[in-house]
């Protein structure tokens, strides 16, 4: 009798590891200032600390229940209630996950059908073409503008979606404001062509909105379900990760009309059961924090940026100031011959400092090879070693 041969799922050769977290993995092996992973290297807020020490101490230590403690929930529902004026409600229209990256994949599953389509802004956070693929969906890939604040075409784009209609029409849309990796923001008018092409063409939009609390220059952030008519039919992702330093404790969470958190949830159940319970807690905590706490978050993000942004000008990178989020994208064309990949590997090896390769951010290599993406999301002391290091570079 012939052994069964082994193989490896299709859908699991279809894309590669993580491409950062691989960076990581470099940054570590030689001893080099990860820029790449977007985690920071200080610590986070004490009181948020002290909430989930408290948490454990206090037994919360079993099974929370399996869609987001109720205190955490509620907790949710007040913070968009006082943000936006968002009535949610905790019960049937908020789920914890384990964070932001188990929301996407939980949602993706639960409105996206084998062989549907899934609209995707380019660059794009690497997650978001595995996660298409994993559902049995395909990717539409459409790229932003650096030369526009990467901004889309509004015709060429109802033009993309208007040819899928043929094929079946696009199924949802990925919406990552502000965005990883160019931090973009996109504006109020950009979220009403997309609110409506999303009703005319009757598709869903999912969004990541992780980074709404870090946000610059008088720029902010809106999220796009408060539009007419866009309450059914989107996904809002959001989640502690970034907001309170905290990537390390997974806890994010998603806000969808009913009939969609009763799919979600079944998803989620069966994805990993429930997020940590004395961490959940200790969330439920610092969604209470004033206003003030999110002011200085972006007073702190924003003396950082501007930091990397000069220095890399000396070096004589082109970059795009990022106006959300802790990332910035820089073209390597005036620094180096390489290609990304090749740069990014002589920049670990020889330079000791990680970034990511641009390419990772989109579906066709060729199209990010000039670039690379530099997080800032670090102690100053640590930028600055990180500064000398890349001044070596320069012509």
């Amino acid at each position: 009798m012939e052994k069964a041969s082994k193989r490896i799922a299709d859908k699991a050769a279809q894309f590669t590891e993580s491409v950062i977290r691989e960076m990581t993995r470099l940054a570590q092996r030689y001893n080099a200032i990860n820029l790449a992973q977007g985690f920071p290297n200080f610590s986070a807020p004490q009181f948020i600390k002290d909430a989930a020490c408290e948490a454990i101490q206090a037994n919360i230590n079993q099974y929370s229940i399996t869609w987001g403690s109720q205190s955490l929930r509620n907790s949710v529902s007040r913070k968009y209630a006082d943000f936006y004026g968002w009535d949610i409600d905790p019960e049937k229209e908020i789920t914890v996950c384990c964070g932001a990256t188990e929301c996407m994949i939980a949602t993706i599953l639960a409105v996206v059908n084998p062989g549907d389509k899934v609209l995707v802004f380019e660059p794009f956070y690497e997650n978001y073409g595995p996660d298409a693929v994993i559902a049995g969906a395909s990717p539409v890939f459409f790229p932003l503008d650096p030369d526009s604040n990467w901004s889309f075409d509004p015709v060429q784009l109802e033009q993309v979606i208007r040819r899928e209609q043929n094929d079946g029409g696009i199924r949802a849309l990925i919406l990552n404001s502000p965005n990883n990796p160019t931090g973009k923001v996109f504006s109020l008018e950009e979220l009403g062509c997309l609110g409506e092409f999303a009703r005319r063409y009757n598709f869903y939009v999912i969004t990541d909105e992780i980074y709404e609390h870090i946000i610059y220059d008088g720029h902010r952030h809106f999220p796009i379900a408060l539009l007419p008519g866009m309450k059914e039919r989107t996904v809002t992702i959001s989640g502690l990760s970034k907001t309170f330093s905290v990537t390390g404790w997974r806890i994010g969470y998603i806000i969808a009309p009913n009939d969609l958190t009763n799919a979600i949830r079944k998803m989620h159940d069966f994805i990993s059961v429930g997020a940590a319970a004395p961490l959940q807690e200790a969330a439920a905590r610092a969604l209470t924090e004033d206003r003030s706490y999110y002011q200085e978050l972006s007073s702190l993000y924003v003396e950082k940026r501007d930091f990397t942004l000069e220095i890399l000008k000396e070096v004589g990178f082109r970059s795009w100031k990022p106006y959300g989020a802790y990332y910035i994208m820089a073209d390597i064309r005036s620094v180096t011959d390489l290609i990304d990949v090749a740069f990014a590997k002589l920049l670990v090896e020889e330079y000791g400092v990680a970034v990511v390769p641009g390419s990772s951010f989109y579906h066709t290599p060729e199209s990010g090879q000039h670039l690379v993406r530099f997080a800032f999301c670090k102690t100053l002391d640590l930028l600055e070693t990180a500064g000398e290091r890349l001044l070596r570079l320069k012509k």
